[in-house]
């Protein structure tokens, strides 16, 4: 009662102060907003306010640095966001923030095992730590210059040889050349960021030049200090962090705002050892001549540890290599070289994201969300990266509340069940034992679904899931089906779980519970199908047919929970094909307002459950929309071809990409039977032999080859069954008759 008292004496004086200074009533804007979704227990989770307000935040400062100082070299996003001849322009004048919406592109660098990730963007601007200041290298002088976020055309790489190294060259019609490397390194003070900069011009007076600069690919970074180290071979940033080059600068130039950027004082003479701005935008630069047709070359380094980490050993995370770390991932092999690419940068981004946490990105989804993760522990299962499998399930239990929810945001209601679906994929896959130790928090996790459940009435959302924000690109809250399906599921896995432990009793009711839900759902789905006259089925009971549909795909991929020909699932994928495509890939309104790379492969993967040879189209389209170093941002503008949503690397798009080419070479078909080779495309073994294992599945793992034999082709495999027991195979070759292979056998060929 007091809580409600002081509540209304809270609403009472905001009122009054709105009131007051001419501005809305933000508790009346509050009530009205909410109304357009379903009465929750949670509007909006704190975690995505948290994030969004952090943005904005840089948003609004964007907006007081950017646009009249557009004389400052800015990186590559602005460059283009704010050119009108652009593609890529916007129009800022009633935007309070200027967000970069065009170009949300940049891939991680680092070491397995530690949690700081540089990033770099395509133009390869440097940002060693998160949310950090940059790194950035320019030629000038000689009557011309090469200003690489200034440059349309410039050449991106990802290494993958030993560590993972990103490439980015830039050069101009007056053959200045510039070739940045940034990678991570490990040395006996801890990891370092190590940047090589390759500069090269035919003219006489030019200058490689490296700066500080107070930003990074979301925008403005503050950088109140600049200071010279004591050897004069580096600097050291915001009393902070240590920027160190590898031969000594023939001269130093500093400049706080109001001198303007470093880049117009190139040609100052001041000899200061140090800057300070009160605004945070402090500027530096080394200036390296370089003579004519010869390559300078010189050396960046950033440790990426704080100093009392450096002198106090304990501190370190220990570093895994990047061979080690790698040994027992699948190695998949294909004619199609740009698709193993994409496969051998997918790996490594989720090993990356996986270290001391699960993260979906480097640095604007540096969060942990169970959404994301649960798909990245399954990829990371499938292709036997079994030891971060299992750290994943630690870390899953270790964040599950004493009520047996496993909360990574208030509000989520499709948490558990795809907690304990990923963790039963798992020890399904792998063929171990669930420890004992785990039986009361799973029987937490599937009674907290049970509880969560609404009561049978006669409204559209009997017996359903609670309303919520879900998956938060669905829109408002809603009884939204995607958590329902998914409930279902954790309430299966849960009871396939308790099984392995001897608590029939319990599983039973777990079964028992997911076909009274399941029932649910259909009963609601029916209701909905008469409201809308069709069986395309809309996100939620009172939703119409939109792109959030897609979520409904879940129930069979990846959960199988219908027959992968279910009406309802052929009419909403037709719907989403017929309405929510461009070029070949998926367009999200809701939140994304782009394509999206993981739901495309979430079509992609339906119509291959099927058979529907549609699914390589999209595969491609997938393919085809990476960036030059084998990453997807979240979203995609459809214009620009750069990111428009979310981070710039996106792990759960990467571990999307795994799972559809494993589904590829083989799937779990009913009772014990494998698919073998049913989304295996003639492309990918045109010149060679395709192979991909060891690949982990329910029977066990596996390791298959296909290759061409005369006018026939040769599939061949081996396995390490579960128990020692071989599984029924089918061979289902794209566009070949499906051959079902004598029991034992290990290899057949089709025509």
């Amino acid at each position: 009662m007091f809580n409600n008292f002081a509540n209304k004496i809270w609403q009472f004086m905001m009122k009054r102060v709105a009131r007051a200074h001419g501005i809305i009533d933000p508790v009346a804007f509050s009530a009205k907003l909410n109304r357009f979704g379903q009465p929750s227990e949670v509007i909006v989770p704190v975690e995505l306010i948290r994030m969004s307000a952090v943005l904005h935040a840089r948003g609004l400062v964007n907006s007081r640095a950017i646009q009249h100082n557009l004389d400052w070299v800015w990186p590559y996003w602005v460059v283009k966001q704010f050119d009108p001849k652009n593609i890529s322009f916007i129009p800022r004048a009633f935007s309070l923030t200027h967000i970069n919406l065009t170009e949300r592109n940049w891939t991680a660098i680092g070491l397995p095992g530690i949690d700081e990730f540089p990033i770099v963007d395509p133009r390869g601007l440097v940002t060693p730590f998160f949310d950090s200041w940059s790194l950035d290298g320019w030629i000038v002088g000689g009557g011309h210059e090469l200003l690489p976020s200034r440059s349309m055309d410039a050449v991106q790489q990802l290494v993958m040889d030993g560590n993972i190294c990103l490439k980015t060259k830039t050069a101009n019609t007056f053959g200045y050349q510039l070739e940045v490397e940034a990678q991570v390194i490990s040395t006996e003070a801890g990891p370092v960021c190590h940047v090589s900069y390759k500069a090269k011009t035919p003219l006489e007076g030019a200058s490689l030049v490296i700066s500080v600069r107070p930003y990074n690919p979301e925008g403005v970074s503050f950088i109140n200090s600049i200071s010279m180290t004591h050897e004069g071979n580096g600097w050291i940033i915001n009393k902070k962090h240590s920027v160190l080059f590898s031969a000594f600068a023939h001269r130093h130039v500093f400049s706080d705002y109001p001198s303007g950027d470093v880049y117009e004082r190139l040609d100052n003479k001041e000899n200061l050892t140090n800057i300070k701005c009160d605004v945070g935008m402090a500027t530096a630069a080394a200036v390296f001549p370089l003579e004519p047709e010869q390559i300078f070359e010189i050396s960046v380094d950033v440790p990426l540890l704080k100093r009392k980490d450096y002198q106090d050993s304990s501190r370190r995370t220990p570093i895994q290599h990047w061979h080690e770390s790698l040994r027992d991932a699948a190695r998949l092999s294909l004619s199609d070289k740009h698709f193993e690419f994409l496969y051998n940068a997918a790996v490594r981004t989720l090993v990356l994201m996986t270290g001391e946490d699960i993260y979906p990105g480097p640095y604007t989804y540096k969060h942990f969300w169970f959404r994301d993760a649960a798909f990245m522990l399954y990829a990371l299962t499938m292709i036997g990266l079994t030891k971060r499998g299992r750290s994943a399930v630690n870390l899953f239990f270790q964040r599950q509340k004493l009520n047996g929810y496993f909360l990574s945001q208030d509000g989520e209601w499709d948490s558990n069940g795809q907690v304990l679906w990923s963790i039963r994929k798992f020890y399904e896959m792998t063929g171990e034992r669930v420890p004992v130790e785990r039986r009361e928090r799973i029987k937490r996790g599937v009674r907290w679904i049970m509880h969560k459940r609404l009561g049978e009435n006669m409204t559209p959302h009997s017996g359903l899931m609670p309303a919520g924000f879900s998956a938060e690109h669905f829109g408002p809250n809603d009884y939204y089906y995607w958590d329902d399906f998914w409930s279902v599921e954790g309430l299966r896995s849960g009871a396939f779980l308790l099984e392995q432990l001897g608590e029939r009793y319990v599983a039973r009711k777990c079964l028992k519970e997911a076909e009274a839900l399941l029932k649910a759902i259909e009963r609601s789905l029916e209701k909905t199908s008469q409201r809308l006259k069709t069986k395309a089925m809309p996100s939620s009971p009172y939703r119409r047919l939109d792109s959030a549909s897609v979520g409904l795909l879940a129930a069979s991929y990846p959960l199988k929970l219908w027959k992968a020909d279910d009406e309802r699932i052929d009419k909403t994928t037709e719907f989403l094909l017929e309405n929510c495509f461009l070029k070949n890939s998926f367009f999200h309104d809701m939140s994304h307002s782009g394509i999206n790379p993981y739901l495309t492969l979430h079509v992609a993967e339906v119509l291959l459950r099927k058979g529907d040879g549609r699914y390589y189209d999209l595969m491609k389209a997938v393919a085809d929309s990476a960036s030059p170093a084998g990453q997807w941002p979240e979203a995609i503008h459809p214009n620009t071809g750069g990111g428009c949503m979310g981070d710039g690397q996106h792990a759960w798009a990467s571990a999307e990409w795994i799972m559809m080419l494993r589904n590829c070479f083989v799937q779990e078909g009913a009772g014990d039977i494998l698919v073998l080779c049913p989304g295996v495309h003639p492309g990918w073994y045109s010149d060679n032999e395709a192979s991909f294992g060891w690949l982990f599945t329910s029977r066990g793992k596996i390791y298959i080859r296909v290759r061409k034999d005369g006018g026939k082709v040769k599939i061949s495999w081996e396995g390490r069954w579960h128990d020692d027991v071989p599984p029924n195979i089918i061979v289902k070759l794209p566009g070949l008759s499906p051959v079902q292979v004598p029991y034992g056998e290990t290899s057949v060929e089709v025509s």
